[in-house]
């Protein structure tokens, strides 16, 4: 197509997402200053402002200094450097552009990761003076990890060394030889000089050697590799339900399409079900696709929660506890093997530790280094355990899926952000719903609504929760005393009942806690899909666990009730002189004394026990599920 053509039809090449990046001072924010300057992407307001900034900051002695316009923060312009990620949007007659400007300093990596994170294409400064240095290559490493795949390596500063070939072409094969490692099939290079606009908007004078394009030419004319995924992935944000007869899930479909009438799988549980509409704010649609912001609904009663994923039936992501991941840590901190951090996959918020870390990447030598932890900075594979099978796909595949980050549950810090390499299957990663015997989760020939009809009662999980001796037991079998009495299917399970058979291998550390709630919930879910009204009375201390529960049942279909007894009064009682072994410290992890115990903050139901006895208690619970028409 012509330049003429070009210009009539300014989106045919679309938009194009890139960032600049290298190490500090190498000239990324002049450079995308020089770029909207000398293709006129600047307003006269603008060009007033840039003009007194200039002057009061005498950094290029009375001249315009360009760097201003994206050096946004205080503390920015008074150190001279970049900091956060500044996006500037710009346009040409033949393309319109974002452009990242990413920090350099070694301390705000994170920053130049999430800007790599949300962009097509790379603009890699080097200063001519200094050649590659080590940000160089993380930032290229980065680059590539990220996936990356169309680079322009531009030679900057080249004013600072005369304009000299052999240096450009020195830098050159430098880069080239740590390209060989790199996963980025497309690299090309351009000597510039920022600051004067050499070889920028337009060919420079000073370097007739050079006879390739300026950058803007190669950034306006590239075509982006597609690595966008086809395959439908929809990780559900929220779940819609203004009324009883609506229940939609809302989220952004983040690859593929989907339509009215598709079979789809709800995951990680693997239910099967198909899409009855699809809404948008302006109204319903019969397809939507990536990146659209969608309410979807189905044609069957399926559970679905934040945090789980649709996909097309047969088209579909892993589900696994185990991945194995490159990892890059981001925090002062170093990693912690086998500490426990909370780990979000898109919406899927759980929680996991590094179980294992097989190396680290030097950037330099790209070689790999055995180590037993990862500093600031670093780059490492790891195997990564979780509590609770995930739905994901290999990053190469779906950056999207393939992605998450590690936040410290202290300080509520993001800490690291890993790509997917693999599930590990040897501790059950499978395809989700499938392994090789293609075990799917089979729909019961008597569905609930039949058992609810036949039985007179809706299903429902009633979790009792509260410290040891606050009448946990004794209430929820009083409760299920009454609901026998009129005729219900009801089954209790207690924790201590559970420790003596299903979990008898587990202990009462934070982890055991965890998977004792789990098991418990798997069991319970089972119950309920039977149509029964199923009680478990465990201690349960943890608010995301319990929480946890709720989402594995199903919100609707799970009630917390919140046994409240003042710790004083379940010592007074004691039935098993358990506390009285907590305190002399015969019993590590007693909740309660030590080991913390989370209370719920809005529990569906509140016993106050030192208020009201066990008939009085049990009676409240009956009452809440008359209110709710569990039972009538």
């Amino acid at each position: 197509m012509s330049d003429e053509a070009m210009s009539t039809n300014p989106n045919k090449l679309g938009l194009l997402r890139l960032l600049t990046c290298g190490s500090v001072d190498d000239g990324k924010s002049t450079l995308i200053g020089r770029l909207l300057y000398d293709s006129q992407g600047i307003y006269e307001d603008q060009l007033s402002s840039l003009t007194a900034d200039s002057k009061k900051m005498g950094t290029q002695g009375g001249e315009l200094d360009l760097a201003l316009l994206v050096d946004g923060l205080q503390s920015e312009r008074e150190q001279g450097i970049t900091i956060d990620v500044a996006y500037r949007y710009f346009s040409t007659p033949k393309r319109k552009f974002i452009i990242a400007d990413t920090p350099g300093h070694e301390q705000y990596t994170r920053n130049m990761a999430t800007g790599a994170s949300n962009s097509d294409f790379a603009i890699i400064l080097i200063d001519a003076s200094k050649g590659v240095q080590t940000q160089t290559r993380r930032h290229s490493f980065i680059c590539s990890l990220l996936g990356i795949k169309q680079v322009i390596v531009a030679v900057n500063k080249m004013d600072t060394v005369g304009y000299k070939q052999d240096v450009y072409k020195g830098i050159q094969q430098d880069y080239l030889k740590l390209a060989g490692s790199l996963d980025i099939p497309d690299i090309r290079f351009v000597p510039i000089s920022a600051l004067l606009g050499d070889n920028v908007v337009h060919p420079s004078k000073q370097m007739p050697w050079f006879r390739g394009s300026t950058l803007l030419h190669y950034i306006e004319t590239t075509v982006p590799q597609a690595h966008e995924s086809n395959e439908f992935r929809f990780p559900v944000q929220r779940v819609s339900r203004p009324d009883s007869d609506f229940r939609g899930f809302e989220g952004s479909i983040v690859s593929g399409a989907v339509k009215v009438g598709d079979t789809i799988r709800v995951l990680p549980a693997g239910t099967i079900s198909s899409v009855r509409s699809i809404t948008t704010f302006d109204g319903e649609l019969d397809q939507a696709v990536a990146p659209q912001a969608v309410t979807i609904t189905l044609n069957d009663e399926v559970a679905v929660n934040r945090g789980d994923m649709l996909a097309h039936k047969d088209d579909l992501p892993r589900v696994a506890s185990r991945v194995r991941a490159k990892l890059v840590w981001m925090h002062e901190q170093p990693l912690q093997p086998r500490n426990e951090y909370r780990v979000h996959f898109i919406t899927k918020a759980t929680r996991g530790m590094v179980a294992g870390l097989h190396h680290r990447i030097d950037v330099n030598t790209m070689t790999e280094q055995s180590v037993s932890t990862l500093g600031l900075n670093e780059i490492g594979l790891v195997d990564l355990q979780l509590v609770e099978p995930v739905p994901f796909d290999k990053y190469a595949d779906n950056k999207h899926s393939g992605s998450f980050i590690l936040i410290d549950k202290v300080s509520n810090t993001t800490v690291a952000a890993g790509m997917v390499e693999e599930a590990l299957p040897d501790t059950g990663a499978q395809r989700a719903g499938e392994t090789s015997q293609e075990v799917v989760w089979h729909a019961a020939a008597v569905g609930s609504q039949e058992r609810a009809l036949r039985y007179e009662h809706k299903p429902c999980m009633l979790w009792y929760t509260g410290l040891s001796g606050s009448g946990k037991s004794t209430i929820a079998n009083a409760v299920d005393r009454l609901l026998f009495e009129r005729g219900c299917r009801t089954y209790v399970l207690d924790g201590d009942n559970l420790r003596h058979g299903l979990n008898k291998d587990l202990g009462f550390s934070d982890s055991d806690r965890v998977e004792n709630i789990r098991r418990v919930s798997e069991m319970g879910r089972l119950f309920v899909d039977a149509g029964l009204i199923v009680s478990a009375a465990l201690i349960s201390p943890f608010a995301e666990e319990r929480a946890r529960a709720k989402t594995l049942v199903g919100a609707d279909q799970f009630i917390e009730v919140f046994i409240d007894t003042p710790i004083e009064v379940c010592e007074q009682r004691d039935p098993k002189g358990l506390y009285a072994k907590a305190r002399a410290g015969d019993i590590p992890n007693f909740t309660g004394i030590s080991s913390p115990y989370e209370a719920p903050a809005k529990p569906d139901v509140h016993v106050h026990t030192d208020k009201v006895n066990v008939t009085e208690a049990a009676q409240q619970i009956i009452d809440y599920l008359f209110r709710r028409r569990i039972i009538a």
